[in-house]
């Protein structure tokens, strides 16, 4: 059985409307690859070594493929994923004969789509992996990872891609991204970008450390509220010197408070003690998420916030193999409500941008799309990791275009760990842009001219202009 990739894949059935969208995804299909949001280590260009091995570079780190592994009965360990314990995992074969005796289990889904793109596009397998021949696979992708046309710059210069941002802790040196920046053999532009969370969620593991290294980078007391204001402060602009354009920040709920200065003063002087209830942590990370968006109004950096994911779900996971391994689950989120102190103060404040993602897709229509509708500031983020699907992208596109237009949304974010994957995601991205654009030709809605120009906008101009590249 095969698994050719056929060209008109994700374009609507109807053979007229399937033609304009053909049309409209050659315009763009070139087009560089604008990635403004990710989490690929920079190390891995610095040092420009061979991938290890296909389980390494397909299964390890992808996990979207070994959630839905572990929930067919795969342990973890035996994914290739470290144990905290430093028990031993299973070694890179036996990890890839996992994933290709259970290949059915990604059918229909947007990771079966990303796969399926990377071994018929990158490696030219176009059979179907199976038990049978996942060992003949694993030899064919292994030799092809020893070749110098597979070495991860190589590869950024052959994906196309433009810029790529990072995503990295306020205290990183950013050592890797000053290297790439004085490498005059690598042209490519790689950013970091500022995720303080752990510097601002009181009940975060470790929270009193980081803010004491914090205070002794910058010279204050560690109890001093006003000296840990100034240290974000000065990191955020040591993060523009090394190329940042934006601060990422992951909360359960995009909740704001706006404090006096006193009262979150005592907040923080409580939280450095580990005595802070829950919802009084709320309130102090929900005062320092507005400190976030004024500094962002000073410094220029664009503010992404991405809500609605309770983190590591399962506690014996968590212990056992750490952190970002599959067990994150989306909840309900509330935008509206949360949003408005913020948004009181900087909603309409010139050069401010502010790009809200979401995983509930009931905030699409309900909240999002109005809220970018009406503020300067507000952008609606591409549809984020459980939504980064085909069908729920052009959920999406129905949502949200019909209350704020094209020109309010972020451009394509990959969001991924999986170097390999971001052209396929890229790829994904544009024929589903093609497809609902040609629908709205097809019907009248849109002039084809504007389609055209419609969908080279959303490849390049918009994700530039928004996050100000």
């Amino acid at each position: 059985m095969t698994q050719g990739l056929d060209p008109d894949r994700l374009f609507p059935a109807d053979p007229e409307t399937r033609s304009i969208a053909r049309d409209l995804f050659a315009a763009v299909e070139r087009h560089p690859i604008i990635s403004p949001h990710g989490h690929v280590d920079p190390a891995l260009l610095v040092e420009d070594r061979a991938f290890p091995d296909p389980a390494d570079l397909l299964v390890r780190y992808d996990h979207y493929v070994t959630r839905l592994l572990h929930a067919d009965g795969v342990p973890l360990g035996e994914l290739g994923i470290p144990r905290a314990d430093g028990a031993p995992v299973a070694p890179p074969r036996e990890v890839w004969r996992a994933l290709c005796s259970r290949w059915r289990l990604f059918a229909g889904t947007a990771s079966g789509y990303w796969l399926r793109s990377e071994l018929a596009e990158l490696f030219g397998i176009a059979e179907e992996p199976d038990a049978e021949n996942a060992d003949a696979l694993f030899d064919r992708i292994q030799a092809t990872l020893a070749t110098d046309g597979f070495r991860p710059r190589a590869l950024f210069d052959r994906f196309g891609i433009e810029v790529m941002a990072t995503t990295d802790d306020p205290m990183d040196d950013l050592a890797a991204h000053e290297t790439l920046a004085a490498d005059p053999t690598f042209t490519g532009r790689v950013v970091p970008t500022f995720r303080p969370d752990a510097y601002l969620n009181p009940l975060a593991p470790g929270f009193a450390d980081r803010i004491g290294r914090l205070a002794e980078w910058n010279g204050t007391a560690a109890s001093s509220f006003s000296g840990y204001l100034e240290a974000l402060a000065g990191r955020r602009r040591y993060f523009v010197e090394h190329g940042a354009v934006s601060a990422d920040h992951g909360v359960l709920q995009p909740l704001t408070v706006d404090l006096e200065a006193a009262e979150a003063a005592a907040l923080f002087e409580r939280a450095l003690r580990g005595d802070l209830s829950p919802a009084e942590a709320a309130v102090f990370q929900g005062h320092m998420l507005l400190q976030m968006a004024r500094m962002s109004v000073e410094d220029g950096l664009v503010m992404t916030v991405h809500p609605g994911v309770l983190r590591n779900h399962h506690t014996a996971t968590f212990e056992g193999f750490g952190p970002d391994t599959g067990h994150d689950i989306p909840v309900t989120t509330r935008y509206t409500e949360g949003l408005r102190p913020l948004l009181e103060k900087y909603g309409d404040t010139p050069g401010f941008h502010l790009v809200l993602f979401t995983v509930d897709e009931s905030t699409a229509s309900r909240e999002l799309a109005p809220l970018a509708g009406f503020y300067p500031s507000v952008f609606i983020g591409a549809p984020w990791w459980f939504l980064d699907a085909p069908d729920a992208v052009l959920r999406f596109r129905a949502a949200t275009t019909e209350t704020a237009g094209f020109y309010r949304g972020s451009g394509f974010i990959d969001d991924t760990r999986a170097f390999l994957s971001i052209p396929a995601r890229h790829d994904m991205s544009r024929r589903l842009d093609a497809a609902f654009l040609s629908r709205l030709v097809r019907e009248g809605r849109v002039e084809r001219a504007a389609a055209e120009r419609i969908i080279a906008d959303l490849v390049t101009t918009q994700p530039r202009r928004v996050f100000k590249l």
